[in-house]
């Protein structure tokens, strides 16, 4: 190589910081199934933290009566509408509706970030155990449903006590990211981390998403035997 082909060579960026995320204060957050329990401790936190936050009901009447309750500046709304006027839509209904409500929503969700934390567990004397589902996990088949939407997983691992607790300032645990794009994993992770005490750390695509959802399963029996409200710190990051 000559000494002109050398500079001729552009420098290489340097690798990008992974905690410099974006800033997500301005985008209006939805969430269907807004009244179930995880989906109104999600809202409420968010809205907590100054996010604009809509939820989502089949019944528009009870997600106005919800978002009453929640106050913060939430509003509510049937699940069209707020998906319609969101910018990031959180899934936070139950697995037995997951498919039929997404189908009922596609073009409303057309261009939307869909953030799924649906998971797909079911119950017996033993306790709670993880189905899989056809597509693979509640993520992908959220992607298979919504061809027209960026669909990433996370919020799976947290206690609906603990985000409704008004008394608590802070849940102190990590959120685990799932997504194909880059930018679309980092908006996800920046709004998880607008809830004090926790952070979004990228935990890979959206084929990893049901040993995720899975994890729940064990997470409840802990939180029987100890009689807690378990979430995840992943170390040495």
């Amino acid at each position: 190589m000559t000494s002109t082909d050398s500079a001729q060579t552009p420098a290489k960026a340097p690798a990008k910081d992974p905690w410099d995320l974006p800033d997500v204060s301005g985008y209006v957050v939805g969430v269907l199934g807004g009244t179930g329990p995880q989906g109104k401790g999600l809202a409420y936190r968010l809205a907590r933290s100054g996010q604009k936050v809509i939820i989502g009901s089949r019944a528009a009447e009870r997600a106005q009566a919800a978002a009453e309750e929640l106050g913060h500046g939430v509003e509510g709304a049937d699940n069209a509408e707020t998906a319609r006027r969101s910018d990031i839509v959180i899934v936070a209904v139950p697995w037995d509706g997951h498919g039929d409500t997404l189908k009922s929503l596609r073009e409303e969700l057309a261009g939307k970030l869909v953030v799924d934390c649906v998971n797909p567990l079911g119950f017996d004397k033993k306790g709670a155990y993880a189905l899989k589902p056809e597509e693979g996990s509640a993520a992908e088949q959220a992607a298979a449903l919504l061809p027209d939407s960026r669909v990433t997983a996370a919020f799976h691992h947290l206690s609906a006590v603990l985000l409704q607790d008004p008394e608590i300032e802070q849940i102190d645990t990590d959120v685990m990211v799932l997504g194909e794009e880059r930018a679309d994993v980092e908006i996800v992770q920046a709004l998880a981390g607008r809830i004090p005490g926790m952070r979004g750390i990228f935990a890979g695509r959206l084929r990893g998403a049901h040993q995720v959802e899975s994890l729940v399963a064990n997470l409840i029996s802990v939180n029987r035997r100890y009689k807690a409200h378990a979430g995840l710190r992943i170390t040495d990051v």
